[in-house]
């Protein structure tokens, strides 16, 4: 008796269907609102020092990570995790308002709107870090390993095509007449709508229960961290590689500020950089997606590293009269932030045990969450010893870490 011919394509059943689609919106909603490009950019405008713009993606990353731990102890015992999630992405939407409103109505006073608006930024960098541990949690029940790699694949593709369309809307708003600060809190708004679909349809998938497993609190898993690292050495490598990639980020923000401040590049010209940060995305995805199906998500992150490498290098490469290539350095900062993206995740999920996923995550991302505040160290260093030794230190890191790599453990 023959078998019945196998299906070409897997069907994407309704869950699956539902976190590609939040995927693409929130990557659009990230074109509006690049912590590296648009704010930085206002931060800019306003007058910031380049430790307060050091600052601001340190608490949108930093702060994202930091509260997992106190989330692990909370989520890990509960069958279900999306509730958790729907609260955090309320709170964030109202923080998102909150941008929106203060770069409207307090430009006038730059110290008050900076003030303002750095308060939005963490309550809703906290919000988030509350809410991406069940993301993470519900993404390992809903899609299978083998499927991983394709379904976060797919969310970066086209969510990448959509945000380089958020780039030319960008570019056309900070072009058009419309005056400083419209023109930002007009970007900030529709970042606003966009993020706040992206959340309510991820809210609608039908999560699975976990098996019931003990209460525990953030001391006993504070306490358990050290025996996580001492029992898992895949776990260690992994975290070592993650935290000097932390310090390697030091020079992210600083890419579109120098444009501005030390090529002479016009602000409306953040659009042209924000096209090539969300340009390179999808292109690339179809490269990352490839590599992590045949090699694994280890060899993603290391070669994700040496092109991280070359985008401080570029920056300081280039002069004013080769500023019309700057763009290149968002390419290049672009292309290994996709592969990142994709290289953390599938490789925290495989390499942690299911019955310890909560506890996996949030340690990583607790432990990490400090060390993206090396922007800030950055800043200061901008500020006392000028933006190419921020640059060199970054360069130096990403080198060390993709030799780091070489001990991640591989793929089974």
């Amino acid at each position: 008796m023959t078998e019945p011919p196998q299906p070409r394509r897997i069907p994407w059943d309704r869950n699956y269907r539902l976190g590609v689609w939040n995927g693409w919106l929130a990557t659009t909603g990230d074109g509006f609102l690049s912590v590296t490009v648009v704010v930085a950019g206002f931060a800019a405008r306003l007058g910031a020092s380049n430790a307060m713009i050091g600052l601001l993606p340190a608490i949108a990353q930093g702060g994202w990570m930091l509260p997992q731990m106190l989330v692990a102890a909370r989520v890990r015992s509960s069958p279900f995790k999306l509730p958790t999630y729907r609260s955090a992405a309320l709170i964030r939407t109202v923080s998102y308002l909150m941008m929106v409103l203060s770069a409207a109505l307090l430009a006038g006073r730059p110290a008050l709107c900076l003030t303002v608006f750095t308060f939005a930024m963490i309550v809703n960098a906290l919000a988030s870090g509350v809410s991406g541990l069940p993301f993470l949690e519900v993404c390992s029940k809903i899609i299978p390993q083998e499927r991983r790699a394709a379904f976060f694949g797919i969310r970066n593709l086209i969510g990448g095509l959509l945000a380089f369309g958020a780039g030319l809307i960008v570019r056309w708003i900070l072009a058009s007449p419309l005056p400083f600060p419209y023109t930002y809190a007009l970007i900030f708004a529709l970042a606003t709508v966009v993020y706040t679909a992206a959340y309510n349809i991820f809210g609608r998938v039908q999560e699975p229960p976990d098996p019931p497993l003990p209460r525990s609190n953030v001391a006993e898993e504070l306490r358990q961290i050290p025996n996580t690292l001492r029992a898992d050495p895949s776990f260690r490598a992994f975290l070592m590689v993650r935290l000097v990639l932390a310090f390697a980020s030091m020079g992210d923000p600083f890419y579109a500020v120098y444009a501005l401040r030390g090529l002479d590049v016009p602000a409306s010209e953040l659009g042209v950089f924000l096209m090539a940060l969300s340009g390179a995305a999808p292109l690339s995805n179809v490269l990352w997606r490839r590599v992590a199906e045949r090699k694994g998500s280890r060899r993603i992150i290391r070669y994700s590293a040496a092109v991280a490498c070359a985008a401080p290098l570029l920056a300081i490469a280039l002069t004013p009269r080769t500023a019309g290539l700057y763009l290149l350095v968002f390419v290049a900062s672009s292309v290994a932030a996709q592969g990142f993206n994709l290289g953390h995740t599938n490789h925290l999920l495989n390499i942690a045990p299911p019955e310890q996923r909560s506890r996996y995550i949030g340690s990583l991302n607790t432990l990490v969450g400090g060390a993206l505040f090396a922007p800030v160290v950055g800043g200061v260093l901008a500020d006392r010893m000028g933006y190419q030794v921020v640059f060199v230190l970054s360069a130096l890191l990403f080198a060390l870490a993709w030799w780091l790599c070489s001990k991640l453990r591989r793929d089974a």
